[in-house]
């Protein structure tokens, strides 16, 4: 049997993934719908594959230091992330950070048992589209502000486009609220932006346009 450990915020999204699996023969599932628990469970159980949401509970993009732990823990583990996030520089730096494929949201239960069934023998998984979007991320045609972003002012950025004040993202991150001020800084210069409301602007367009 295959063992799988699924880490998401929403309980629906949680119960379409079990019901998929276990239809699909596969258990046992374990759940977990924070970032803490779901580390703790892959410690404790160490589950064939995880399939992970990259959002998870305001946590920004938390979903991707997670992988990145995961994957520092045991290079080989097999990470399919499950997200409504289909920017390209998103699913690279999801790649990049030790994801084994990546799935969108409003996939079919076919794609997503798909993507599964490739991650579970260790074989890389993008759709064609998402495959082709990454390709030409690197190509100078394209150009896109989070491409020039660190994995820590992209979590920035998505927790300042939630509405987070400083002191939140601080606590969220586990890092000094001078660390997030800093952050900001860098923000600010790296995507023109003036001041904190113009910032916050920028980071919902960009962020809102990759949902």
């Amino acid at each position: 049997m295959t063992s799988v450990l699924v880490i998401d915020d929403h309980p629906i999204v949680l119960q379409g993934c079990r019901r998929m699996l276990k239809d699909a023969g596969v258990g046992p599932v374990l759940e977990a719908r924070d970032v803490p628990s779901g580390y703790r469970l892959y410690r404790r159980h160490r589950p064939d594959v995880v399939i992970v949401d990259l959002a998870i509970q305001g946590s920004g993009l938390g979903g991707l230091a997670l992988i990145r732990r995961i994957s520092a823990y045991n290079p080989r583990t097999r990470i399919l992330v499950f997200s409504m996030h289909s920017d390209p520089i998103i699913v690279t730096r999801a790649l990049e950070a030790g994801a084994t494929g990546y799935v969108l949201k409003d996939s079919s239960s076919e794609d997503l048992l798909k993507a599964f069934n490739s991650v579970q023998v260790g074989s890389p998984y993008l759709s064609h589209d998402l495959a082709l979007q990454v390709a030409l991320v690197h190509t100078p045609a394209r150009k896109n502000p989070l491409a020039e972003l660190t994995p820590r002012e992209l979590q920035t950025l998505s927790l300042l486009a939630q509405g987070k004040a400083y002191t939140e993202i601080a606590e969220t991150l586990n890092v000094s609220y001078k660390t997030v001020v800093n952050v900001s800084y860098q923000l600010k210069q790296k995507l023109d932006a003036r001041n904190l409301s113009e910032l916050i602007r920028i980071a919902v367009q960009l962020l809102s346009a990759t949902n």
